[in-house]
């Protein structure tokens, strides 16, 4: 007995050791959650990342739109194709839906704060996709520290409030407007009082380079159903006929901004370069020199006008010489080489939008071209504004003219007799008479928005497009090359009038 008693009160010590060990190894308090924290630094929404002194900001929006009379992002049917050309199988409508995803990340360093910036975009756009396809842009991707901005940001030519104009339509031509960012490297310099200047190199393509036309060959004729191999954010320069060759330097651009409470003033200024391509198929045959362009521009915002608490003006006016798409810039047209072309019954308006034009065996002659635009917005109440806005924006060739309406006419590779019907793309139509290729787009357009609840707003757009060109004659198509016209159809060259709208749903957070 004395025996089971022992074993049993020693397995009963044994026990109570190992249960005394055990005890011993759990903690006396659980450790604290690490809750996320307010970073109340840099405004509002921005949390601290747990475990670091970073705060973050995540954000975005989604975007519905519809266009009336217009192509995707309400841009006037002044392109060609079947909009254009006025075609019984245009599309009347366009929808387009947008999902935006964006973050902001700062760091207090002693350089200073250390930022990084994405914007990403998930679109659909009806006839570019799929049922469930879509389309992927970054539209802003840059990394900011110790003054310097590295990556895809607005660009240093552009006024501040390059992204607050009150339009929908991205076909708004107001001088420079790249709402999609361009590849950079800048350093910002702040001297005090709202006063700073930047200095920076970018990178020219696709929005920069307006193309070049060796006016020996072929150039996308007027009205043709296609004049870029891609489109919108596609490679630059690839439209039928252009003559650029690579970059071989960026853009130089530099500014001087000025931010105050009654609103902000800024200067800019642009060296940009245009590298033409060979004569002909090979290094042979030789090749223009490089011509240097440059553009320069000025703007200013007037906040809180004596019309209306949140009421605005903003002005701009903007000038280039072989720098076309310093003017004539915005998302209709990124592939470079504008070409502007509208038919209305027997009527035809175009013009080009290119940095220069020049033959065989000669120098480029450089464009000129200027741009004024204005945006004003009142606001009624809180809930309601409604903004007005327009611009005109001009191009002229000079010598330039005397190639491209040889060209077009018949002196040139673009007239008859040539073997033109092997490439119906290239060329839809012969041009016979007088004047010149200077042209101009004259646009008028308002808005009105309602935000009935914080970051959800409901808004409608109309525009008037005008486009004023200055040849004196007739275009008659050849075989196919003018979409949906028969050959043989003669147009009779004509300024163009343009009625467009868009309605928006924006939600934001």
């Amino acid at each position: 007995m004395k025996t089971i008693k022992g074993l049993i009160l020693g397995s009963t010590a044994a026990l109570l050791a190992v249960g005394g060990a055990q005890a011993a190894d759990l903690p006396v308090k659980a450790k604290a959650v690490e809750y996320v924290k307010i970073c109340s630094l840099y405004g509002a929404g921005f949390y601290y990342i747990p475990g670091t002194d970073t705060c973050i900001k995540i954000g975005g929006a989604i975007r519905l739109d519809t266009s009336f009379n217009a192509a995707a992002y309400d841009v006037p049917f002044y392109q060609g194709g079947a909009g254009g050309n006025n075609l019984w199988t245009k599309d009347y409508f366009i929808t387009r839906e947008r999902v935006n995803v964006t973050t902001d990340t700062r760091t207090a360093t002693e350089y200073g704060v250390v930022r990084t910036y994405a914007n990403m975009q998930f679109d659909f756009s009806q006839n570019r996709e799929s049922i469930a396809g879509g389309f992927t842009e970054v539209d802003f991707a840059f990394i900011q520290f110790a003054g310097f901005t590295f990556g895809k940001a607005v660009s240093q030519f552009d006024s501040q409030w390059a992204l607050s104009k009150p339009t929908i339509s991205s076909g708004f031509i107001a001088g420079s407007h790249n709402t999609t960012g361009i590849p950079q490297l800048a350093y910002t310099a702040s001297f005090g009082n709202g006063v700073s200047g930047t200095i920076s190199i970018e990178n020219a393509s696709p929005y920069r380079n307006a193309g070049l036309w060796n006016t020996a060959g072929f150039i996308t004729g007027p009205g043709a159903s296609t004049f870029t191999a891609g489109a919108y954010g596609s490679t630059s320069n690839t439209f039928l006929g252009n003559a650029y060759g690579g970059n071989h330097i960026p853009d130089v651009v530099g500014n001087i901004r000025l931010d105050q409470a009654w609103g902000t003033l800024h200067f800019g200024a642009a060296m940009h370069a245009a590298t033409p391509g060979f004569y002909a198929g090979n290094e042979a045959t030789g090749h223009a020199d490089d011509k240097y362009g440059f553009a320069v521009n000025g703007a200013v915002e007037f906040k809180n006008l004596p019309t209306g608490a949140g009421d605005s003006l903003k002005l701009e006016a903007t000038y280039a010489q072989g720098a076309a798409k310093y003017v004539f810039g915005g998302t209709n047209d990124s592939s470079g080489a504008g070409r502007y072309a509208k038919v209305d019954g027997n009527t035809i308006g175009f013009g080009y939008v290119l940095d220069g034009v020049y033959t065989t065996g000669g120098q480029i002659t450089q464009s000129e071209a200027w741009s004024v635009a204005g945006f004003y917005e009142h606001y009624w109440n809180p809930a309601w504004r409604t903004s007005l806005f327009g611009s005109y924006s001009s191009i002229t060739y000079g010598d330039g003219n005397a190639l491209m309406l040889a060209a077009f006419s018949g002196a040139g590779a673009n007239g008859p007799g040539t073997s033109s019907t092997s490439n119906p793309g290239t060329r839809a139509g012969t041009f016979v008479g007088t004047g010149n290729f200077d042209f101009a787009v004259a646009q008028i357009g308002t808005r009105t928005a309602w935000t009935p609840v914080k970051n959800l707003t409901l808004s409608a757009e109309f525009t008037y497009s005008r486009l004023e060109q200055n040849l004196n004659g007739t275009y008659t198509t050849i075989g196919s090359g003018m979409s949906g016209k028969p050959a043989g159809t003669v147009l009779n060259t004509s300024n163009q009038n343009l009625y467009n709208g868009s309605v928006q749903i924006l939600r934001s957070f």
